[in-house]
């Protein structure tokens, strides 16, 4: 599910080692020897023999790097805590002897209509002031500021009638944002290409982007409103969504980048920056977003799509996680200290949800603050799941504690 195009120093997904017979997007995170109450039948059970025990070395190491990885975070607020006791600590969180492991297609980008109170597409700053010694987060949702050199419709020469309507328009849209936005999404436009903007989204809990970050860049065309803007994901590489492509084309039918009808499509009349925004949190990193293939809302509630969601949110979960690690490593210009806020703050909860997930629960049913719920125990994660956790677990600590050694005091 998605190919590495950019080497920045992180290993890429294992190849998977089963094809499932379903059309479903290939699953690099191991194979799955268990059969789980949705029906899913892998084939051979991973937890036997020399994998099986490799396998169970490999998750009980990562638990010890969790706990203390968990240490030096809830380090990070104390004023005792120094810069040579955090790298010391990162230069002992290594990666564990190998252990033996055992493309673009259709996608279905039709913008379902965003129902109101939907808490996977509007839930705020999740539990950001939940420990008394944690700062507050203080990024607006909405500023203005100058053009990155990283902007993908930089070199977009065409900037419309900058003395016209379409300037009202632009302002119009501005307005709209700033005092529309929800808690999970910030936006910067700039004061010298009003013609671009630059959007970042939290993911929401209860799904398998949690705490994730996802940025896009927009171009406004001489011809909006007329017309949809034009979007691009900073996928990395990575195909965590059937409607983000690793070629970062975003797959949506508001963008008119695939076939809908009525409310579905772009209109000029009813159509904004904000409808597009939100449709892409709320409809796309939603909390299943097997379903989102094309023709596959069909298989909801069947036997075959929830032997096939599984999977897929898993494997969606791995590549949320990837994609921090990439962020960490190279943010978007003009969002470095956002990146590292937001993962100064969310960091101990990402760990937390590793350590649940390492633990078998379902992926994308724990609460705000990354703690089990009653769905967590309906079923357990696969064996791939937490073989291939157990892989990045160290990875995850040792970027946290290093940005943690940078605020602190």
């Amino acid at each position: 599910m998605g190919d590495w195009v950019e080497d920045d120093g992180i290993d890429p997904p294992q190849e998977p080692a089963t094809d499932y017979t379903e059309n479903v997007p290939q699953n690099p995170i191991g194979v799955d020897g268990d059969q789980d109450p949705a029906g899913r039948d892998g084939p051979a059970a991973i937890t036997t023999g020399h994998l099986g025990s490799a396998v169970s070395f490999v998750i009980g190491w990562a638990s010890n790097v969790l706990a203390r990885g968990k240490r030096c975070l809830a380090d990070w607020s104390s004023p005792s805590s120094s810069g040579s006791e955090l790298s010391a600590a990162a230069e002992n969180v290594g990666a564990p002897e190998t252990v033996p492991g055992g493309g673009d297609h259709p996608r279905d980008g039709a913008a379902r209509e965003v129902v109101d109170g939907d808490d996977s597409a509007s839930e705020g700053k999740e539990a950001a002031d939940a420990n008394g010694n944690e700062e507050s987060f203080h990024f607006l949702h909405f500023d203005v500021g100058d053009s990155p050199p990283d902007h993908h419709y930089l070199d977009t020469a065409d900037q419309g009638d900058c003395r016209g309507k379409w300037v009202k328009i632009v302002q119009r849209e501005w307005k709209i944002l700033e005092n529309n936005l929800p808690d999970t999404i910030y936006v910067r436009a700039f004061e010298n290409r009003i013609d671009l903007l630059r959007a970042v989204m939290v993911g929401a809990s209860g799904t398998p982007y949690h705490d994730g970050l996802f940025f896009f860049d927009l171009l406004l065309p001489p011809s909006y409103l007329d017309a949809p803007p034009q979007v691009y994901y900073h996928s990395f590489g990575l195909c965590l969504n059937p409607n983000l492509y690793a070629s970062r084309t975003v797959c949506l039918s508001l963008l008119n980048t695939f076939g809908g009808e009525g409310t579905e499509i772009w209109s000029p009349a009813t159509s904004s920056l904000l409808q597009v925004l939100v449709s892409i949190q709320g409809l796309v990193l939603n909390n299943q977003p097997y379903y989102n293939e094309a023709g596959y809302e069909a298989l909801v509630g069947t036997p075959k799509g929830c032997r096939n969601a599984l999977p897929y949110n898993e494997n969606a979960y791995l590549l949320t996680l990837r994609t921090m690690l990439h962020l960490l490593r190279r943010p978007p210009l003009g969002f470095e200290e956002f990146v590292r806020d937001h993962f100064r703050r969310r960091g101990r909860f990402i760990l937390r949800a590793c350590e649940a997930y390492l633990q078998g629960c379902d992926v994308g049913t724990l609460c705000s603050e990354a703690c089990a719920t009653k769905r967590s125990s309906e079923r357990q994660c696969s064996p791939g799941l937490r073989f291939t956790l157990a892989n990045l677990v160290p990875r995850l600590v040792a970027a946290f504690v290093e940005i943690g050694a940078e605020g602190c005091v």
